[in-house]
């Protein structure tokens, strides 16, 4: 059982939600957050905490190591574009160098290695949270249109393809037509560039990318993502069922049947697609 948890805390609220979890279960709970991405408020929810640059990796080890932990989990996202500006130390910019591609399942899976190879078990954050994993099936009262589940199933393999080229994890569509693919400028910025082409009814398609590791960087959707859709005219937000989270579910249902938005969680089976 695990005595101590490290946390590598991304943005926003999922790293609290863990190390709530994690605490409630008499889990001790250290955590490293990152600078500008990271709430240091965090630090009043763990019983040690640091805060560090993007790419100081040994740092990040030492600091895990030093402290005991026996289990490390990562919560919490990272904006792309500040990644951008990453001050690798000497680990990290080895195996930046080391690396053929520099899309996010490379770097993600190699510093996992790194991780483990250190003696760090790497788990799935969902452990300590299962009520995230977003559901299957509606969400919302408001079942999804025809309209929607047919622009669901033209964007699904398609997703899919992009998710396998590591290039993003969500789609937009309108009547088969693709108004915005997902980069590294993340889902919300996607979704207000579809609704800038589309004054109403365009469709959100997220998925798990194929291969994609399950203890870091799974899709996620929550209220953030509803009042996107609403600013963009979106009519659905569609996003796999199982491997994503789905953050502050209830408040994001309601607000998305106040506005006329149905959200489903998705599987291949749903859509009539096969395994």
């Amino acid at each position: 059982m695990t005595k101590t948890l490290g946390i590598i805390a991304g943005g926003r609220r999922f790293p609290f939600m863990v190390a709530e979890r994690a605490r409630e279960a008499g889990i001790r709970v250290v955590a490293v957050g990152f600078t500008g991405n990271t709430d240091p408020t965090l630090a009043d929810h763990v019983d040690v905490f640091e805060m560090v640059h993007l790419g100081q990796l040994s740092k990040c080890i030492k600091f895990m190591k030093a402290n005991t932990a026996d289990s490390v989990v990562f919560a919490g996202a990272i904006n792309k574009p500040k990644a951008m500006d990453i001050r690798p130390d000497l680990l990290a910019a080895k195996l930046l160098f080391k690396l053929k591609g520099k899309g996010d399942d490379a770097i993600l899976s190699t510093v996992l290695d790194v991780f483990e190879s250190h003696g760090l078990n790497v788990g799935d954050p969902l452990e300590f949270v299962p009520g995230l994993a977003t559901p299957e099936g509606a969400l919302t009262s408001r079942q999804p249109t025809r309209d929607d589940l047919e622009d669901l199933r033209f964007a699904w393999p398609k997703a899919k393809a992009i998710g396998e080229m590591d290039i993003g994890q969500s789609l937009l569509v309108k009547a088969g037509i693709v108004l915005a693919v997902e980069g590294p400028e993340g889902t919300d910025a996607a979704i207000l560039r579809a609704g800038e082409l589309s004054s109403k009814g365009c469709v959100l398609c997220k998925v798990y990318k194929p291969g994609q590791d399950m203890r870091i960087d799974r899709p996620a959707a929550g209220l953030n993502t509803v009042r996107s859709m609403i600013e963009a005219g979106g009519t659905c937000i569609g996003i796999e069922a199982g491997r994503s989270i789905f953050f502050e579910q209830d408040e994001a249902v309601a607000l998305a049947e106040k506005h006329g938005v149905s959200i489903i969680g998705l599987s291949s089976e749903i859509l009539g697609l096969g395994s």
